[in-house]
């Protein structure tokens, strides 16, 4: 039994430390530096995770409308640029969550996803939030891109 406690010890340090490593710019270098502006008729999503120890070995893929977009990994954010229209984002551990949200032509939108107990492991749920919750949530999240 000690085995499988030092195994588990293990790789939450080793999926810590790798979370930490992120070498991506800040949100706020980020913001800064100017992002891209939108093509016509598209809207930005945001999508973030706090740094946080519950949950930091789990980082699955955070899905829009069916296709893979990136990974909601604890401390991170990344950005993707959509049409405008109705979208469904899903994210999958041992149970799916979804988030149904709508994105108008030029307008920005931020995730927030966030860890809560599963039976085996933890389930990561996508919120939306507000602009100036999110600002304060992100300043100091490191950018990864799309993975």
């Amino acid at each position: 039994m000690t085995k499988i406690y030092r195994a588990v010890l293990l790789s939450t340090c080793t999926a810590l430390l790798a979370a930490g490593c992120a070498s991506g710019p800040q949100f706020r270098e980020m913001d800064a530096s100017g992002i891209p502006t939108l093509q016509p008729n598209h809207g930005r999503v945001y999508f973030f995770r706090e740094s946080s120890f519950l949950g930091a070995g789990v980082s699955p893929l955070i899905n829009i409308d069916g296709v893979a977009v990136g990974r909601s990994v604890t401390g991170q954010y990344f950005y993707v640029d959509e049409p405008a229209g109705e979208h469904t984002v899903s994210v999958r551990t041992e149970a799916e969550n979804t988030l149904t949200l709508s994105l108008a032509a030029g307008e920005t939108k931020y995730v927030r996803t966030t860890v809560t107990p599963g039976f085996i492991v933890g389930h990561v749920r996508p919120f939306v939030e507000t602009p100036e919750a999110a600002a304060g949530h992100m300043k100091s999240l490191k950018y990864v891109g799309r993975q």
